[in-house]
């Protein structure tokens, strides 16, 4: 994921929930909605989540020091996974409280009944606008992928982070409308509580999800098979190597992949001779793969199958 879009559609959710924010809880205000409140809280959690995957990606370009010699590629991961813990708790947790007390205690919208309507109208516009944006930015590196593979193998948090953000930010305010609407339409306030019970399990399953995927990246994931299979053909595509006894990749942040591989060479004469074909392999992986920027192959000579207990004899040569 190029680092310009997932910043583009970040800026664009940032700026578009602030603003509705804002808006939704002078609606509160004038109303009493409990769906009205949920949404001015949801929104409030999604500018503070975006404003965290921005801190994220800053702190994650810092350059690598001695205790962390591999850089800090993976804080982006940190910070996505904080914006599901805020967005669990913030958005989901606080929503189904606010439906359970306006159930326990409701009352319909005695006064300015245009305003709910009227500012949740407005804000589906300006979610569609920063739906808009994210769907356009992915699609710039999602490929064939469907959208739930993209946001399951996606490598960056960011994009499928803003994603179900302004996904579940449209649908929250249909719920908000269904809500509001039947209030309205009935005078009974416990269909305000319904909507924003709504409200809240949506924000609650979409904060699960992406704690789940999130925590996937934390411990640590290898390339995609397609990679896989680049790197292979990259390593046994010249004659410097015989085979690729085995292999491991891991991402250390989003665009950052090592590659380490035990791999069978041809007998060379000088160690100067090895050295230069190492580099030839390492080349041809990062032409292939260009993430792979943390390389390190051992060279070994091939003797063919052996049994366990010699195998693990050797597992150290």
């Amino acid at each position: 994921m190029s680092a310009g879009g997932g910043t583009r559609a970040i800026v664009a959710a940032l700026l578009a929930n602030l603003g509705i924010a804002v808006t939704k809880f002078v609606a509160y205000l004038l109303t009493m909605s409990s769906s009205m409140l949920a949404e001015s809280i949801h929104s409030v959690a999604d500018t503070g989540n975006q404003a965290l995957l921005l801190v994220g990606g800053k702190r994650a370009r810092r350059a690598p020091t001695a205790q962390h010699p591999f850089g800090y590629g993976r804080e982006r991961y940190v910070y996505a996974f904080i914006v599901a813990i805020v967005l669990f708790s913030l958005g989901g947790v606080f929503a189904l409280y606010e439906a359970w007390h306006k159930w326990s205690d409701p009352h319909g919208i005695t006064s300015w009944h245009w305003v709910p309507v009227t500012v949740l109208l407005v804000a589906i516009v300006l979610e569609s606008f920063s739906f808009r944006t994210a769907i356009k930015e992915s699609n710039l590196v999602r490929g064939r992928q469907s959208w739930t593979r993209f946001i399951r193998r996606s490598k960056a948090p960011e994009l499928p982070v803003v994603l179900l953000e302004d996904f579940g930010a449209l649908v929250g305010l249909l719920f908000a409308l269904f809500g509001v609407g039947m209030t309205l339409a009935t005078g009974d306030g416990r269909w305000d509580a319904v909507g924003t019970a709504m409200i809240g399990l949506l924000l609650v399953t979409i904060a699960i999800v992406l704690a789940l995927e999130t925590k996937s990246l934390l411990l640590g994931e290898g390339a995609e098979p397609a990679e896989i299979a680049a790197i292979e053909q990259a390593v046994t595509g010249g004659p410097e190597v015989e085979r690729i006894i085995h292999m491991k990749t891991l991402y250390l942040g989003p665009d950052e992949l090592m590659v380490a591989a035990k791999i069978a060479v041809a007998r060379w004469e000088t160690a100067e001779e090895l050295a230069r074909g190492i580099d030839a392999v390492e080349a041809r992986i990062r032409a292939a793969v260009p993430t792979a920027r943390v390389i390190y192959l051992e060279p070994d000579i091939y003797r063919g199958e052996v049994g366990p207990a010699e195998a693990s004899g050797r597992s150290g040569s």
